[in-house]
């Protein structure tokens, strides 16, 4: 394992952390609901596996080193759902600030927020104030060009979107018995078409966010592909 490959921060001894810290190394801190709500078909870490998936396939694109997933957020709209997990905005905001003042306290310099929520945008933004050292990326802004493949792209929660990715990444989780044209939101916790999703559309999908997120630290951090 050396310092010009993508690592996983939990993998990694605090010595060879520290020396990748001490290098440089860009760190990222995915965002990305461990228990929330996404319709009757879809499992409640479909944010959380989403935000790790992401972080994976970045780490082999780049020589970052990733922080483990923040699994609880501000997810006002799904306090009703059953196991459905939520914090208020100030205790996310803390939790937030908390994680990234003990990373910049062991010396990294460079940060990236990988927000694979919508109502944890706003808090995020504030946390980050246009700090120099950090780059917030909410997934919401990534993978425009997989766009076209959407038969409905008018989609919301859980929609033809979000079920394309699952059936990329997790088939098995995804209740197709399940998978029919979802809402009101207020009873199943899910809004748009995923009858139209498929892992094809779903791989794509990830490959253009993924694009989009390197693309966004190298005009940040224009030598981010190297370890300094």
């Amino acid at each position: 394992m050396t310092s010009d490959t993508g690592v996983w921060l939990e993998d990694l001894t605090w010595p060879e952390a520290k020396a990748r810290f001490e290098a440089g190394a860009l760190v990222v801190v995915p965002v990305g609901a461990a228990a929330k709500a996404h319709g009757p078909h879809l499992p409640l870490k479909t944010d959380a596996l989403t935000a790790r998936a992401l972080a994976q396939r970045l780490i082999e694109h780049l020589p970052a080193v990733v922080a483990p997933v923040v699994g609880f957020g501000f997810y006002p709209a799904f306090t009703s759902f059953a196991g459905s997990q939520h914090l208020s905005a100030e205790t996310f905001k803390a939790l937030l600030a908390e994680l990234l003042g003990n990373l910049r306290g062991h010396g990294v310099r460079r940060l990236v927020i990988l927000n694979t929520g919508v109502s944890t945008e706003k808090p995020i933004d504030q946390v980050a104030g246009g700090a120099a050292d950090l780059l917030v990326l909410h997934m919401r802004g990534l993978g425009a060009a997989a766009e076209k493949l959407l038969a409905v792209p008018d989609g919301g929660h859980a929609d033809e979107r979000e079920t394309s990715v699952m059936l990329a990444l997790d088939p098995r989780s995804v209740r197709m018995d399940r998978l029919v044209l979802d809402g009101p939101f207020e009873r199943t916790g899910a809004t748009g078409d995923p009858t139209r999703a498929t892992a094809f559309k779903g791989e794509r999908i990830l490959t253009a966010r993924v694009d989009d997120i390197v693309s966004a630290i190298g005009r940040r951090w224009p030598h981010s592909s190297s370890a300094r």
